[in-house]
């Protein structure tokens, strides 16, 4: 009895597989019993006994019977074995082809998180289950059952090569496709009903199904940030040139009002004095002139639109507190984009090397080949550890520049090596 009590109920053995075969062929043999039991009682009671079980016809008759009703018996069979042994729970099958049915219907895609949580713990008898994507360095929950439960905050993952582990779950089943970690199913189980083989190997196939799922919610949420890290810069650089036009230009020419009206009045009454104030309004307007182009060139360099990508470059090299060299091949006339795009980023990598690298030099090269413009960022400071440091404002923003343009960044460092930031951009 305690033997019988410990496999049925607490499925010892992993006995689910091998009780509901048994379920299943005892009601079938019963069925085939109670057919011939009751044709051979029916005939019999027309005739001899014995003469029933001897006849040809009550063979064939009971034979036919079975045949017909074989399969509707079959499925009831197997409906009442998966009821004894799974209980309300959808078999492990019915699961998987429920799931694949809801991830071919047309939801949205912020659902599909949700609906994959809710098969994940009706299938298994979970108290919960959450879905977990990894973006960046951190698990984010973005589906939960049940829905009313308190949400888990997001867990760091410093090696994406390992499986993460959910604290609060009791079983964590990670979520990769051609190696790339893409997230994560956790469970947490009922105390007197701990997970068992056949559930186990059902979370891991839903595991393995769930994989083009969330890479697809993973890039709706990158698109999204990336939108609004964007929005964010446009507005960033909208206060920055208002700040520069204010406090720059703005009173430079407030100034050169004042001198002028003052001009005016010593004209006439102290001509030297009045001399030597021209000569200061012309210095000054030179000066407020020169700072207006600057900002004009951080709108978009004239020079860029004149002259091309290298010459702007240059210009740039020489004003930079870094010697830096400018090496290019052959190269020709972009698009406005791409060339803007590749200047900025330039100038963007030139001032990261002179705030943080310390270094001695940098090297700028360009190529033009294959149908993309490429371009390198070189230099010989301390470098750092890519794996562990992210990329800051600067570098996420020359990554959302070059990927709006379908480019892309590749950031190679190494502590005390120096960095080299190479980006490539398909001409237009």
């Amino acid at each position: 009895a305690a033997i019988a009590i410990a496999m049925l109920k607490y499925r010892l053995y992993d006995i689910d597989v091998v009780i509901r075969k048994t379920v299943v062929g005892a009601v079938l043999v019963a069925f085939i019993t109670v057919v011939y039991a009751v044709l051979v009682a029916g005939i019999g009671a027309l005739g001899s006994r014995a003469n029933a079980l001897k006849s040809g016809p009550v063979i064939a008759a009971a034979t036919a019977i079975v045949a017909i009703a074989f399969q509707p018996v079959l499925r009831r069979a197997r409906r009442l074995a998966d009821q004894l042994v799974y209980g309300k729970r959808a078999t492990p099958y019915e699961v998987l082809s429920e799931f694949s049915d809801q991830m071919g219907e047309a939801y949205a895609t912020d659902e599909l998180p949700q609906r994959m949580a809710r098969i994940l713990a009706e299938g298994t008898g979970a108290t919960n289950a959450t879905v977990w994507l990894h973006v960046g360095a951190e698990l984010r929950p973005t589906g939960l059952w049940p829905p009313d439960a308190s949400g888990p905050s997001a867990i760091l993952v410093p090696n994406a090569d390992e499986d993460p582990g959910v604290p609060e779950a009791g079983r964590t089943f990670a979520v990769r496709h051609h190696g790339e970690l893409l997230g994560a199913l956790s469970i947490t189980m009922p105390p007197d009903e701990p997970l068992n083989a056949v559930q186990e190997k059902l979370c891991g196939d839903l595991a393995a199904q769930a994989g083009l799922v969330l890479r697809n919610v993973r890039l709706i949420e990158e698109l999204r940030a990336s939108r609004q890290r964007l929005v964010a810069a446009q507005d960033e650089e909208r206060r920055k040139i208002e700040r520069n036009i204010h406090d720059g230009a703005q009173q430079q020419l407030v100034a050169l009002s004042v001198k002028l009206r003052l001009l005016g009045q010593l004209a006439k009454r102290d001509p030297d004095r009045a001399e030597l104030l021209a000569a200061e309004l012309q210095a000054e307007s030179t000066d407020a002139l020169e700072n207006l182009r600057d900002l004009a060139r951080g709108i978009y360099p004239p020079l860029l639109a004149d002259q091309g990508l290298i010459a702007a470059l240059e210009s740039q090299a020489r004003k930079s507190s870094v010697p830096v060299t400018v090496k290019s091949d052959e190269v020709g006339r972009h698009p406005q984009e791409v060339e803007a795009a590749v200047y900025f980023c330039c100038l963007e990598a030139l001032q990261n090397i002179a705030k943080y690298a310390e270094a001695n030099s940098a090297i700028i090269r360009l190529s033009d080949g294959s149908g993309a413009l490429t371009f390198e960022v070189s230099d010989d400071g301390h470098g750092f550890d890519p794996t562990s440091t992210g990329y800051g404002t600067g570098l996420q923003g020359m990554a959302d520049r070059l990927d709006a343009l379908g480019g892309s960044l590749d950031v190679r460092s190494a502590p005390d090596k120096g960095t080299t930031i190479v980006g490539k951009v398909p001409g237009l």
